[in-house]
């Protein structure tokens, strides 16, 4: 059987999230963090009929914080987790999809208050893990269409 040939993409990357208003937010690729994480502020916790889902909004824009989409999402659990500082949050987490490239794909996300972090969404190494291989020298190596600059 052949294996797949992974895709090359670089420390930093602009990917969509299709069910979370679709937009396009620029990304540190993080092989040092287990599972994503999104900046997600004003969060709601709710039921219906036994299944918990959260409500929430994002900023895409670094600079714009009047821009927000609201979004929601099943939980999937809470789960401890330690942040760079050594803090444990627990955090909701939700499945989510996302597109980099030509692939498009199911992640597991932490939503957290990644507020004073220089980017608002952590692609960490299990929503990577068989697609793609990271280039430490490279910066938004694959441009929005998913051609490589």
């Amino acid at each position: 059987m052949k294996k797949k040939e992974l895709k090359i993409i670089g420390w930093r990357e602009e990917l969509s999230l299709p069910d979370l208003g679709g937009t396009d937010i620029k990304v540190k690729v993080d092989s040092g963090a287990k599972t994503s994480s999104l900046h997600a502020f004003d969060l709601e916790s709710y039921s219906r009929l036994g299944v918990h889902f959260v409500k929430f909004n994002i900023h895409t824009v670094k600079k714009k914080r009047e821009v927000s989409i609201p979004c929601k999402a099943k939980v999937l659990e809470y789960r401890n987790i330690k942040s760079s500082n050594g803090q444990v949050e627990r955090r909701p987490v939700i499945e989510t999809r996302v597109k980099l490239l030509d692939e498009v794909w199911i992640i597991e996300l932490t939503l957290s208050n990644r507020d004073e972090m220089g980017f608002k969404m952590l692609l960490g190494r299990e929503a990577i893990k068989n697609r793609f291989l990271i280039n430490p020298g490279k910066s938004f190596y694959c441009n929005k269409k998913g051609v490589k600059k």
